[in-house]
């Protein structure tokens, strides 16, 4: 099988999912935010009731310091996130969403869930599984290849 093809495949889906994302029926709604601002307004939504800092955004994303500090910047000024001072510590500051933030939040998880449930339409919970564990082995070869760098 030609190794070049899978790059390509994978480069072309992701391409198809941003565009849907780009064209949902939301979109009016969620004009400010850009595709990285949903899933870091995702990630923080999702562990409610946990600080999150930026260094918990950096490695979940696999980002630079200065990219997280950047797209955290904007989204400040946006009015989608506050950073918070931590009573332990006054140099971290923690991401919270705010009501901006949550009601955009229920949107995209409507589009999510129609994407999600379009991606794996007509596979079995075993061919999912499948699917999952080759992408979790593909990140792993690029960490992995990043390292020997």
């Amino acid at each position: 099988m030609n190794q070049m093809k899978v790059g390509r495949e994978l480069r072309s889906l992701n391409n198809m999912i941003r565009r849907y994302f780009e064209f949902s029926s939301h979109r009016k709604e969620i004009e400010t935010i850009t595709g990285n601002n949903g899933w870091i307004i995702s990630f923080v939504a999702e562990r409610a009731g946990r600080d999150i800092y930026q260094k918990d955004i950096e490695d979940y994303f696999t980002i630079t310091r200065s990219t997280a500090s950047r797209v955290l910047s904007l989204m400040e000024q946006k009015g989608l996130i506050e950073r918070q001072a931590v009573a332990q510590d006054a140099r971290l500051k923690k991401i919270v969403l705010t009501p901006k933030a949550l009601e955009i939040r229920g949107l995209m998880l409507e589009d999510a869930k129609k994407m999600e449930a379009t991606l794996i339409q007509g596979f079995t919970e075993e061919e999912i599984e499948t699917l999952l564990s080759y992408l979790e082995r593909m990140k792993t070869n690029i960490t992995n290849l990043q390292e020997e760098q």
